[in-house]
C-alpha cells in the first residue's frame, strides 16, 4: 500500500502543488504552523533519513535547493525561514516518506517545542 505522499505524487490525492520536476515535489502543508508552510519531498519513496544512501546525496541537495528557490519566489528568503526534517517517531516524523518542512512568515522561536 502506498504512503500518502506517494499517492500525492501519483495524483491520486489532491495537493496544492507549488513546484514539481522529475524528482522533487513541493506542496502546502494541510495543517500549517506558519503563514508559509510547505513540504518538499522526493518523488521516490524513501521512508526515513536513515534509509538514505550516499547515492541519494544529490537528491537531498535538490530538496534544499528547491526550498531556497521557493523561499525566494514567495519573498521570504531575506527575512528568513526554517527548514526541518524529522526522523522516526521520537524525532516527530508522522509520515514515513522523507520530507522537508519549510516554515516562514513569522518570527520562529527556538527551541521549537
Amino acid at each position: 500500500m502506498d504512503c500518502i505522499f506517494c499517492k500525492l505524487v501519483k495524483g491520486e490525492l489532491p495537493a496544492d502543488i507549488l513546484y514539481q520536476d522529475d524528482e522533487v515535489m513541493a506542496f502546502r502543508d494541510i495543517d500549517p504552523k506558519a503563514p508559509h508552510h510547505f513540504l518538499v519531498i522526493p518523488k521516490r519513496h524513501i521512508a526515513t533519513l536513515n534509509d538514505l544512501t550516499p547515492e541519494d546525496a544529490a537528491l537531498v541537495g535538490r530538496l534544499q535547493v528547491t526550498a531556497a528557490q521557493l523561499a525566494k519566489e514567495y519573498g521570504f528568503d531575506e527575512s528568513g525561514y526554517r527548514v526541518v526534517m524529522n526522523c522516526n517517531q521520537d524525532g516527530g516524523q508522522t509520515v514515513w516518506h522523507i520530507h522537508m518542512h519549510v516554515l516562514a512568515g513569522r518570527t520562529l522561536s527556538w527551541p521549537p517545542g
